[in-house]
Formats: structure tokens, C-alpha cells, sequence
């Protein structure tokens, strides 16, 4: 095996194991060791490939082997016609590769029963193994406000609708607060199946699953998205910045005003975050108070 795929594999668990650890962080735990720690042990050399994984980390941050002259001296010594300049290469600015950027989202002319039909009795992922049965989005088609959670419990892995369990108890709750009914309102998670013991989603089974949630949100064309927790933060907005950073701050989603906040499930474990949830959805109560409704069909 040549030494970049070694070091992309290593690189790659890195970056995992540090949005894992921040993730876990800003929930309050602390059972895994600190991501230096953890970028120790990830680059100790392991038997048999000590040196492939030392020259592939080399290579990887620009050092030269003892074997070399200097990047410099190599330059220097060339002829001018040879010397090609490298173009510096920019951090990827998208957690996700796979989702095309636009400035705004177009109007679908499918219907929710359309992608609700197309995801059928899914078996894209593994998640599939463990379920009872698929939880679509569910609520008003006309919706101004949806809300987004990160995947189903058991609760709604039973019943087949989001939110019907004691989180969703509480949802119900923060949607009257601001003067509405759940029934006006559309909500739906990332992902449509209940990962086993109620585990965070993976970026693969959450990458399967999340085109059909865009394709409800161009559809339905709300004016607010709600976002609530982690996992559904970055997958919607694709940001690496932790609930805890951007909540209660307007964020764009292709055109759509959406406000992150915690996930009712976290508010049950630290009731002090209500407040925080409370000012949170205030602002969107406020924003749709004070913005016309836009025309059905815009």
C-alpha cells in the first residue's frame, strides 16, 4: 500500500474522533481522551508499518526525508523552466462533499407523497436491520415553520410518526409556547430509521438518508427550519460548529431562514437549557409574527 492512502486513512480517523469528542464535549462527557491524545495514538507506529505510516505523515505536513535535500534546495538546483508553482490548497470549506452549494433552494413540484413513495420500505443502509418501520416527516404540507431532529427514538419507531415521545411530549410544549399547534407546524428528522440504542447517526447512514429530507424542504418551502441538536445542525447547515456556538443566531439554508437550538431529548437531561431553548424560540416567533406569509407557490 503506497503511503498518501495511509495517511488519508490515518488523517481521516483523526477528524472523525475529533467532531466525535467535540460533540461529546458539548454534552457534558468526558470518556474519551482529549483529541491530542487521541492524535497520539492514531499516528503511534504500528507494528510492521511504523515506517510507511511515518514517511505517509511526512509526506502529508510537507516534511523532508533525511534522504532528501530541503523543498528549498531541491527548487534551487533545478532549472527556472522547471520549477511549476503550487497553487496552496484551501481547507475544504463544506463538512459534506456531497451536497451541491446554491444560493437559494428551487420550488419541487413533487409532492411529499412522492418522496414519501420513492423511500418505500427502505433498505439503503443498515439502519434498516434493527428498525420496525420508517418515520416520515410529518405535519402540515403548507407549513411556514418545520422543525428537524436528528433520528427517531423508540417511541416513534413504534408509532411511526417523529417526536411522539417524551422529547416529542416536550416539542408539543415549545410549539404552544409561541402560539401555534403541532398540527400547523411540519417536523421530521435527518434520518427516518431508529439507530440502534438510540445511537448517534453515522455520516454515512445520515448521507443516504438526508437527500429525502431537502427534497421535503423544497417541496414544502418553509420559511423557518428550526434545526434542533448536533447531528441535524450539521447536516443541514453543514458547519463543524457545535450547537452550543451557533444557537439563537438566523442561519441560511439555500434561502430559508433556519434557527438552531437545543434538542428537547437534551433539554429532558439539563432542564437549565430551557431558558436558553425558550430565547431561542422567541425569535422565531417574533420573525413569523412580523414577515407576511409568502404567497403559496413562491
Amino acid at each position: 500500500m503506497s503511503a498518501d492512502p495511509i495517511a488519508s486513512e490515518v488523517l481521516e480517523l483523526l477528524e472523525e474522533s475529533r467532531e466525535y469528542a467535540r460533540y461529546l464535549s458539548e454534552l457534558g462527557v468526558e470518556t474519551i481522551p482529549h483529541a491530542s491524545v487521541i492524535q497520539e495514538l492514531l499516528l503511534a507506529p504500528a507494528p510492521g508499518s511504523a515506517s510507511a505510516i511515518d514517511a505517509a505523515t511526512k509526506v502529508k505536513v510537507g516534511i523532508p526525508s533525511p534522504a532528501q535535500p530541503p523543498l528549498e534546495s531541491r527548487a534551487e538546483q533545478a532549472p527556472p523552466s522547471s520549477v511549476v508553482p503550487r497553487e496552496p490548497t484551501a481547507p475544504p470549506a463544506s463538512l459534506f462533499s456531497d451536497l451541491a452549494v446554491s444560493p437559494s433552494l428551487t420550488k419541487s413540484s413533487e409532492t411529499l407523497e412522492d418522496i414519501w413513495q420513492d423511500i418505500g420500505d427502505c433498505t439503503r443502509c443498515g439502519l434498516c436491520e434493527g428498525r420496525t418501520q420508517v418515520v416520515n416527516t410529518h405535519g402540515n404540507h403548507k407549513a411556514r415553520l418545520m422543525f428537524v431532529g436528528e433520528a427517531p427514538g423508540a417511541d416513534e419507531d413504534a408509532q411511526g410518526k417523529p417526536f411522539v415521545g417524551r422529547a416529542g411530549q416536550l416539542l408539543t410544549k415549545i410549539i404552544e409556547a409561541i402560539g401555534l399547534k403541532r398540527e400547523e407546524v411540519l417536523i421530521g428528522n435527518v434520518n427516518r430509521c431508529r439507530p440502534p440504542g438510540n445511537r448517534q447517526p453515522t455520516l454515512e447512514e445520515a448521507a443516504i438518508c438526508r437527500p429525502f429530507l431537502f427534497r421535503e424542504i423544497a417541496t414544502v418551502q418553509p420559511e423557518v427550519i428550526v434545526v434542533m441538536g448536533n447531528t441535524a445542525v450539521r447536516n443541514l447547515l453543514e458547519t463543524r460548529e457545535g450547537i452550543t456556538r451557533i444557537r439563537g443566531k438566523f442561519q441560511d439554508f439555500r434561502g430559508i431562514k433556519v434557527m438552531p437550538t437545543f434538542h428537547p431529548a437534551y433539554l429532558l437531561r439539563d432542564p437549565s437549557k430551557k431558558r436558553e431553548t425558550w430565547d431561542d424560540l422567541k425569535k422565531v416567533r417574533d420573525y413569523l409574527d412580523n414577515v407576511p406569509p409568502k404567497p403559496q407557490g413562491s
